[in-house]
């Protein structure tokens, strides 16, 4: 691919090695560091609080040698990187009017693009900072600092390319209303926070919650580096703490207690950041906001990063069943809304008997099992649950099997009605041929499927659990008006991948018995069964060849709902999440495809019956999703 920045942006967070009050070791030590970022090709390198000096230097403070190389050392650097894209921003003691205050300078390119001070200086316990700096909130001043005229204020941001930056100094964090709210409403992205933060017993962990739910309430990046191996240790131990996090989301962090220097780095995804912010309609409706203060100082264009040869960003293939721990607990989360749903709807209406369509494939067998922990919850008996196969031209014996064996292990009332001698007379009566395998073959079937559910639930005061997922949803994999219409839809907001996890868990957490015939039915090839199976009874149509793997429209599913990523930028993420697994030419083919079914399909999602939404992604035309029906996806195909 092309050299592109597909909305990401580099940044790094350094903790060097402190030599205390000698400036001479420290600015070499940052200098190298900062050429270190730029050959990774990091846009903002964000350094610890006064890193020039050392935080503990104390009434060092108040020794004018100590002040001026500060500002000696901020003026090699600034000379070192005078031929560098890359954004430094560092921390020093700097003087004005015989005040002294505690700043982050942020330089490009040689100049010194902006001074911020600390606002809030911490005064208590561990703490004395008031003895030598004064707060920044009021000061705004052009100043004569390292041999350039700079502006010394704390409104301040700095645009990168796509990225804004706003600065804030460690204790600025840790108030009830950050400096960083402030600069988030003005337009900033990426907060950078120099700091110089101890330790002691559970004050990471705290440290690490302020800054995810900080990064989080702001949709904004934080780059966070804190002081480390070489401050005074007199009364307190430095560990020195980077963490970059994403909108809540921890993206790197570094080993704590190292006697070296440390770097790490991420690739903060700045357009999806503005993608959340703009669906976060009280993102600035914010009382007493202050953001009209903050001035923006244009940096020119970001570092020239090659993201398609590395990405410092983990990209989850399967970001509805995301790897790591905490999938236990969200299955459980989601199988609670589900069944809490169902519980809701059937005590509201007063109804004691739920109608479903056992096909023993994964969509009804997830849908049974809901049901079936809904009845038990109310305290009904399961044989208010009827399951009704309904076997056509191609049902197989494995899941017609399955679908018995299924039945029976959970006590429900089971009930067997073939469809082929009523779609055969329909479709006689409609001139249409046995032999002729098209949509209208297979569409007679799940409609008559549905008569008969719908019928049923007349007859005996129930009504029809839908089975159909968001991934059908999703694709208009479904018969309009057959197996699209149910009375309530448990699993409208349950994409195809994770259909089969929540299965996997239920069969452990709660159907014991029922474990041997679940897991085959997890095996079982994906197919509506609609077309006649082979002689030997294998499944002939997988729906997986024909609309492509589920796996990836999930993906693209995903990303375009929750982020609003474009085409280009999906190909590019699907090429690293599914390095090795699908080419350029496949990814393309089964976007294309998505996009395509997509748009044409929208009338289907237009009447939706009820269901419970269970995560960030739903296409209900009630809540997260409203699309006309007439939509064209020429744009996003062309690309393609």
């Amino acid at each position: 691919m092309d050299q592109k920045d597909f909305g990401f942006i580099r940044v790094a967070a350094v903790t060097p090695r402190v030599y205390l009050a000698d400036t001479h070791k420290n600015t070499a030590e940052i200098i190298s560091l900062a050429d270190e970022a730029a050959k990774e090709g990091a846009s903002v390198v964000v350094f610890p609080e006064l890193c020039t000096t050392g935080y503990c230097c104390a009434d060092l403070f108040s020794q004018t040698v100590l002040l001026e190389s500060a500002e000696k050392a901020v003026e090699e650097i600034a000379s070192a990187a005078i031929h560098s894209g890359t954004m430094l921003i560092v921390g020093a003691p700097v003087p004005c009017a015989g005040r002294l205050y505690n700043c982050a300078v942020v330089i490009k390119g040689g100049k010194i693009l902006g001074i911020v001070p600390k606002t809030y200086l911490p005064n208590s316990a561990e703490f004395y900072e008031m003895r030598w700096f004064e707060s920044g909130a009021s000061i705004d001043r052009q100043i004569s600092y390292a041999g350039q005229s700079v502006r010394l204020c704390a409104a301040q941001l700095f645009r990168a390319g796509k990225a804004v930056v706003g600065v804030e100094i460690c204790q600025d964090l840790w108030v009830p209303v950050p400096p960083c709210s402030h600069a988030a409403l003005a337009g900033a992205n990426i907060i950078a926070n120099l700091s110089a933060s101890n330790e002691s017993i559970l004050k990471h962990d705290y440290r690490k919650m302020l800054v995810s739910s900080t990064s989080a309430r702001l949709n904004a990046g934080y780059i966070y580096a804190s002081c480390g191996y070489g401050e005074s240790t007199t009364d307190l131990v430095w560990a020195g703490s980077s963490l970059i996090y994403e909108n809540g989301a921890l993206q790197a962090e570094n080993e704590r207690f190292s006697r070296e220097s440390s770097m790490i780095f991420a690739d903060i995804d700045v357009e999806r950041l503005e993608t959340v912010r703009s669906k976060n309609t009280n993102f600035r409706d914010v009382l007493g906001d202050r953001s009209a203060a903050y001035s923006i100082v244009d940096a020119g264009a970001s570092f020239p990063t090659d993201f398609g040869k590395k990405l410092y960003k983990a990209v989850e293939a399967h970001p509805f069943v995301p790897a790591g721990e905490g999938l236990a607990e969200r299955c459980r989360e989601i199988l609670s809304i589900q069944v809490t749903g169902l519980c809701t709807r059937l005590e509201h209406i007063g109804c004691k008997k739920a109608i479903i369509g056992i096909s023993g494939g994964l969509d009804s067998t997830l849908a049974l099992l809901v049901t079936a922990l809904a009845f038990d919850r109310l305290g009904l008996e399961r044989k208010g649950i009827i399951g009704v196969t309904m076997p056509g031209f191609g049902t197989s014996s494995r899941t017609k099997g399955n679908a018995d064996v299924l039945m029976e292990k959970l006590g429900i009332e089971s009930r067997e009605i073939s469809i082929v001698p009523s779609v055969t007379r329909h479709l006689e009566d409609i001139g249409h041929s046995l032999d002729k395998h098209d949509t209208t073959y297979e569409n007679a079937q799940a409609r008559e499927r549905t008569q008969i559910l719908m019928d049923l639930a007349g007859q005996e005061g129930g009504i029809v659990i839908g089975t159909g997922d968001l991934s059908e949803l999703a694709l208009g994999w479904c018969t309009y008006n057959g197996d699209h219409m149910a009375m309530y839809g448990v699993n409208a907001s349950v994409p195809k991948t994770l259909v089969r996890t929540l299965v996997a868990f239920a069969a452990s957490e709660h159907f014991d018995g029922a474990q041997d015939v679940l897991g085959d039915i997890i095996d079982t090839p994906i197919s509506p069964e609609l077309l006649p199976a082979a002689s030997d009874g294998t499944i002939l149509q997988v729906t997986e060849d024909v609309v492509g793997p589920y796996e990836l429209h999930d993906f693209f599913l995903y990303n375009v709902m929750r982020w609003g990523f474009g085409p280009e930028k999906m190909l590019f993420l699907a090429s690293k999440a599914f390095e090795g697994k699908y080419d350029a030419a496949t990814l393309s083919k089964w976007l294309k495809t998505f996009y395509k079914r997509f748009f044409s399909q929208q009338f289907k999602r237009s009447c939706l019956p009820d269901g419970p939404k269970v995560g960030s992604v739903s296409l209900s035309p009630r809540g997260d999703w409203r699309m006309p029906s007439d939509a064209i996806s020429r744009l996003w195909t062309d690309s393609l």
